[in-house]
């Protein structure tokens, strides 16, 4: 008798589980600025490279930096842009371009 009062008690309790609200990360756009001296198919390979960007849509972010001064090549989490500015900076700067990559908050 014991075992079915234990058994229904656990019928009657009602459990509710808690979700707990997880704030997602701040995130950061990475940015490509714009130079007198990079070559622009240079910047394109570095947005397919490094944001895995389809040539078409990296030509138009290319043209954007181009005649606007900057553009975005993608938003991440903080480590991740971090990461992405420094590959991108090193790339370049191994292929001896000064392209400027910067990360903002968004």
């Amino acid at each position: 008798m014991v075992r079915s009062m234990a058994t229904r008690h656990r019928e009657d309790t009602v459990v509710e589980a808690k979700k707990a609200k997880v704030k997602s990360p701040p995130m950061f756009k990475v940015l490509l600025l714009n130079d007198d001296y990079t070559p622009m198919d240079f910047v394109v390979v570095v947005l397919q490279k490094f944001f895995s960007i389809g040539r078409e849509k990296a030509t138009q972010i290319m043209l954007k930096v181009h005649r606007e001064g900057a553009g975005v090549c993608g938003v991440y989490p903080r480590d991740v842009a971090a990461t992405k500015v420094e590959q991108v900076i090193a790339f370049a700067r191994q292929h001896q371009h000064p392209l400027r990559c910067v990360m903002e908050a968004n």
